[in-house]
């Protein structure tokens, strides 16, 4: 086994459930650790035997488009797209952070973690 991971996906999106949020959006992080056996990429050195994170980020943009009211929600379908269109992975986990939420206070982000495994 192994683990590939992506951190710190900047996204501009539009979740939340205020409606400010929805006309002004915000910025996001998103960070995703991906379990799958690497051996036979290890050996072989193709891309076509391990997970590839051009596709893995391109699943992040193509989720955090499309709005939800809920960060779980996002997450919900970013781990539901990796497990269907990447039969390698073996376990995803999604941290998804609102950068400056609009909560009446000083904080930096909000993360929420979510994780699936086959």
């Amino acid at each position: 086994m192994g683990i590939i991971t992506l951190q710190n996906i900047k996204v501009y999106a539009y979740h939340g459930c205020l409606v400010e949020e929805k006309k002004i959006g915000s910025d996001y992080r998103v960070d995703l650790r991906i379990k799958a056996d690497l051996t036979k990429s290890a050996k072989s050195d193709h891309l076509a035997d391990t997970v590839d994170y051009v596709h893995l980020n391109h699943i992040v943009k193509e989720e955090m488009a499309i709005r939800s009211k809920l960060l779980e929600h996002a997450a919900e379908r970013i781990l539901n797209r990796i497990l269907e269109e990447i039969p390698l992975v073996k376990k995803v986990t999604v941290d998804l952070s609102k950068i400056n939420p609009p909560i009446g206070g000083n904080v930096e982000m909000v993360t929420i973690t979510r994780s699936k495994k086959r």
